[in-house]
């Protein structure tokens, strides 16, 4: 199965997906390409080093954020990408793009979602004081990580965590459990009903 894996940062959780799936022969899945809306993204670099090929779309670049949905939506199509992978990546998707794509692009998420949605999920979740956060995996929809969730894990949250410390903790379950959901996705054992999604049979 080829994947689309979309980023804005350094990729860390590419970097993971790179080492886990794309040069796991085993696992049937390939990163067919790269594509980043900032060309400065470190995410860029670890493709390269891994032979994938990259891409850069700016949204600055375009006359509309449909027109720049419809731009990454060429290299989908262009690169038989079957599944869109978000690791990192910070645009929003439009609704036809969503509605084009629909239940076929997943991100993580740093959090138990529905709690801290948005681009600030740590700091909000210390702010806040909770005692338990963790990692959502989800599909995308219109808004903003509302879709469906796929999967999710627990991470404690101490009284003595800075941002730094917790971030690190979060990214050890993202990076075992990302790649295990694109495995499931590959293998056709992920059910969708609505905004119910089962996994069959499936140990995370």
């Amino acid at each position: 199965m080829k994947i689309a894996v979309l980023v804005s940062g350094s990729g860390t959780n590419l970097q993971t997906l790179i080492n886990k799936l794309h040069n796991d022969t085993s696992s049937n899945i390939e990163i067919a390409v790269v594509i980043s809306d900032r060309k400065n993204a470190y995410a860029l670099t670890r493709a390269k080093q891994a032979g994938i090929p990259t891409k850069i779309v700016k949204a600055q670049d375009y006359e509309s954020r449909i027109a720049f949905d419809e731009a990454i939506s060429f290299l989908i199509e262009e690169y038989a990408v079957e599944l869109i992978v978000l690791a990192g990546y910070m645009k929003l998707f439009q609704a036809p793009f969503v509605r084009k794509y629909r239940n076929r692009i997943i991100n993580i998420h740093p959090s138990i979602l529905p709690a801290f949605p948005g681009a600030t999920p740590v700091s909000d979740s210390l702010s806040y004081g909770v005692k338990l956060t963790g990692v959502t995996v989800h599909f995308v929809d219109e808004n903003v990580d509302t879709g469906p969730i796929i999967a999710q894990r627990v991470v404690p949250v101490y009284d003595t965590d800075s941002e730094e410390e917790l971030h690190q903790r979060i990214q050890i379950e993202e990076h075992d459990l990302y790649p295990k959901i694109i495995k499931l996705f590959a293998e056709g054992k992920i059910m969708v009903e609505g905004r119910i999604v089962s996994l069959p049979n499936s140990k995370l």
